[in-house]
This record gives structure tokens, sequence and C-alpha cells, in this order.
């Protein structure tokens, strides 16, 4: 090859993967680059670039492919894929369906720490039938049998020779099909570097690589957001409302949606005060959720009032909820016997190191006072409460949070069996019904059929008040103006990054 030939390749290729360095941050280092072990924030965000799923949530939080081209169920135990053609790993090896087979087998080895191996349990068999198609044969109907396949797929040709997956070089120096790659190992606290893939089977990014520095205090992430050494980075409603000027709104784009996740005031069912539905109702009505979204989030939030995330296929379009009603409170609280000479007490507990919750605690405090309700609030460490406080049931009430998905497992949170020594149904809900519901929607394979089920799980763990379920906060996230081809969805705003540019 010429030198001008190669000159102008290289050209070609800059042009084709862009120009741009984008800078992000990060408050903590990776543990492990490695989609089958990421259980951190900072892993999982980057492993996210690194590798793909056979299948992911679109746009519109709908299953999509990704290195599956299609799928159909041969029947409702037996799923086909076939794999799209032409994908190669960062290393230049051709992507088949002995790398699927190989994962799932990689993740049942004993030596293999992972909690993602429970949402495989019903996976019967991995069968490749040639290099491009594969079998997956379940040991009954399976509502996740799609969804587990969005994990991400590490490479057969690499992986069968390392001895400790624990502990593997692979885990630092990872080799993935996604849009990114890693071309040095990470260090603890150091930066990581990720480099557009020229090979990536959907498109090259136009962003030619992505930075992540790593910032372990908020204040001096936003300081250097303010600074424009950042290209991307969140900002709480402080600091949206009363911390940022006209400077800062003319290089950023701000983009708010609600956050995945909602926090809950949740009763221990077995304290004989709180059986009485009637009491947990007065309480849920004498909470003003608005009133703590506007003075915590400066109204940078939403109300919450069930467990399934709003806007998607399980959250019942006709429900109707309860809102804030004093009175009627007052009144619930009457018919079970408590008033001005005899009023409710309880403590309600929650983790130090969380200012938010615990300035929630004391709204509430506040608010529950005024229909004749005495809380008091309690604070300790987080693993002192979980360990001492909530996996032995040993509280009131306590104030948490969870996160909220498109397709949910209502499982261990809402079946009995949950109600066990670290199960997550430390509440103590029980209902027969909505045991059964959970059950049958197990074995449902049509997403329709299942999103009706769930709908109808909502309306009745509402309506059984095992929590107060209180706000979504809002996600806020300032990107420079520089970048163009930012669109919006349910599933947040960075789903189509690859098609993001970066405009001078």
């Amino acid at each position: 090859m010429s030198k001008r030939v190669f000159l102008l390749s290289l050209l070609i290729l800059s042009l084709l993967l862009g120009s741009e360095s984008f800078h992000r941050s990060m408050s903590s280092s990776p543990t492990r680059l490695n989609p089958l072990l990421a259980t951190d924030s900072a892993s999982g965000e980057i492993v996210g670039w690194i590798f793909n799923g056979l299948l992911k949530f679109d746009a519109n939080g709908s299953i999509a492919s990704e290195l599956a081209e299609s799928w159909r169920f041969e029947d409702n135990r037996t799923l086909l894929f076939a794999l799209k053609k032409g994908v190669r790993w960062h290393d230049g090896k051709p992507f088949t369906a002995r790398d699927v087979k190989f994962t799932f087998d990689w993740m049942q080895r004993k030596d293999v720490v992972t909690p993602y191996k429970s949402d495989f349990k019903y996976v019967q068999s991995v069968e490749v039938l040639d290099d491009l198609h594969l079998r997956v044969r379940y040991s009954q109907p399976y509502f996740k049998a799609l969804s587990i396949w969005m994990m991400g797929v590490i490479p057969e040709h690499l992986w069968k020779r390392e001895k400790d997956p624990m502990r593997s070089r692979l885990n630092k120096l990872p080799v993935g099909t996604g849009p990114y790659r890693m071309t040095k190992p990470f260090g603890i606290n150091e930066r990581i570097v990720l480099e557009a893939n020229p090979d990536y089977f959907e498109h090259p990014p136009f962003i030619r690589e992505q930075i992540y520095h790593y910032i372990g205090d908020p204040s001096t992430e936003f300081m250097m957001l303010k600074a424009g050494k950042l290209d991307i980075g969140g900002l709480s409603p402080l600091q949206i409302s009363r911390q940022i000027d006209d400077d800062f709104r003319r290089r950023y784009a701000i983009y708010e949606q609600p956050s995945h996740t909602y926090t809950y005031l949740g009763f221990n069912l077995r304290d004989p005060k709180f059986r009485d539905l009637r009491v947990r109702r007065a309480i849920a009505l004498g909470i003003n959720r608005q009133e703590i979204i506007d003075l915590l989030f400066f109204s940078h939030g939403s109300p919450c009032y069930g467990p399934f995330m709003p806007g998607s296929a399980v959250y019942p379009k006709d429900f109707h909820p309860e809102g804030y009603n004093p009175a009627k409170a007052r009144a619930l609280l009457a018919e079970a016997g408590y008033g001005p000479e005899h009023p409710l007490e309880f403590t309600l507990v929650t983790n130090t190191g969380n200012d938010v919750r615990i300035n929630a605690a004391q709204i509430i405090q506040q608010q529950l006072l005024k229909i004749g309700v005495k809380m008091k609030i309690r604070t300790m460490e987080w693993q002192a409460f979980l360990n001492t406080v909530v996996f032995p049931h040993n509280f009131e009430a306590v104030l948490l949070g969870w996160s909220l998905s498109l397709i949910p497992d209502a499982y261990s949170i809402w079946h009995s069996d949950g109600d066990k020594k670290g199960g997550f149904n430390f509440v103590g809900y029980h209902n027969p019904k909505v045991d059964r519901l959970i059950e049958e929607s197990e074995r449902i394979v049509d997403p329709e059929r299942f999103a009706a089920n769930y709908r109808k799980l909502f309306k009745m763990i509402v309506a059984d008040v095992p929590y107060v379920f209180l706000y979504i906060p809002n996600s806020i996230t300032a990107v420079t103006k520089r970048v163009k081809g930012i669109t919006p969805s349910i599933i947040g705003i960075e789903h189509n990054f690859i098609d993001w540019k970066i405009k001078d």
C-alpha cells in the first residue's frame, strides 16, 4: 500500500469514527468488566459499551434484536434464535452460536459467583444448531424467556483458556462485540479510555472515544461540569434550581426524566397495629407526597402510587390513586380506635448517609402529626441497618427504596416465599391471591398476557397498602450542546449513543 493510499485510508477512518473525545465521570472504580460478574454501577456502565446481548430494549421499551437477527417460540418451552451474520469480537474473531452456549455454561460453573445465575434457573439446555442458530429449551414456560438474553455474551476462544474466572486478566481487559473497546487494563482510580469499534455491526460510533475520569466527590464533579471539563453529568434538584447560571444553560442541554427508582415507607405487617388496613390507609392518606417532592426536590419528581414503572406495559392506565386526604385519614384512625387520648405511635427507621431519606422522614413526621400520629425517627449506618433491623424484621416501619424495571419480577418482594431470613419481603406481606397470580405469571410467555396479569397485581398490592409508595425523583442530565442526535426515551437518553455526533 502506498503512503498516499495509507494516509487517505486513515482520513476516511477518522471521519467515519469522528474526531472528538467525550468526557464523563465515574465516582468509583469498576471491579470486574465482565457482564456476568459486574454488580457495581461503574462496572455495569462500562460493560454496557463493550458487550452485547442477543436482545435489548428499544427506545419504546420493547424487546428488540441486538446480536440476534430474529427469534421465535417453537412452543412455550422452546425458543429459537437466528444470529446476525458478520459480527466480530474486538480481536477480529467471528462471533458464533458457540459463544452463546459457552456463556451459559460458563455461568453455571461452581467457581463463578454471580447473582445473575438465578435468572437462568429454568433454562434446561442451550443447543448449537450451526454457527448462526441456537435452540434454548426451558423446563417450564418462563416470562423471562426473552429478557434474560439481554445478558452480555463473552468470547469462548478467550475464556476457555482461563482457569480462575473471578481473577482472570479478561476482567481487567475485556474483549466484547460492543460499540466501544478497551486497549489497556484499567487501574484503581485511574481514567478509563474506550475507543470506538470500527467494525461494530450496526455502524461505528460517530464519537471516536469516551474517557471516564475518576471523580470520587460529587461536588468536584459538579465543579468539573461547570468548568466545561465534562461533556455529560448528573444534576441534583438543588443544583439545577439554585446553582447553575445562564452561561451553563448556554453550554449544556438539560434532559429531565423520571428515574427508575422509588422510595417507600414499609410497614412491618407482623406488628398488631399495622395488621389493621384502616391504620395503613390512614397513614397513606395523611402523607402529602407532592409537598415532599416540592420541598426535597424543588418539584423535580413525581408521586409514586404503586410498585411498577409508570408508563410501562405493566402499569394500569385506568388506575386512580387515593391522594392526600387528612380528614379521611383522621376518620379511619378514629374507626381503628385512635384519637387525641390514645394517639397512634410508631418508630420509622432509615439509614444514615442518605440525607434525602432522612429529610423525607422529617417531613413525613410533621405531616402525620397533623392527623394525630406520633412518629419517631431512628437512623442507623447502612450495614447495621440491614443486618440488625431490616433482615431480622426488627422494626415497626422502614424508609427504603427499590428500582423500577420495564419487566418487573414481583416474586422476591411480593410473594409470601420472600418472607424469610434475608428475603426481600421483609415487611411480611402475604396475600394468597397475589401469590397465585405471581406464580401463574411466571409461566406466561406472551408479553401482553404477562402485562395484563401484572396490571392486576399492581391494583391488588396497592389495595392492601403494605407500603406507602412515596415518590419517584427525576433523573436530570446535562449534556454539552456540541452533541447532536439525542432522542430521549423511556429507557433514557443514551440508547442511541452511537448516533450522537459532536459538532463544533
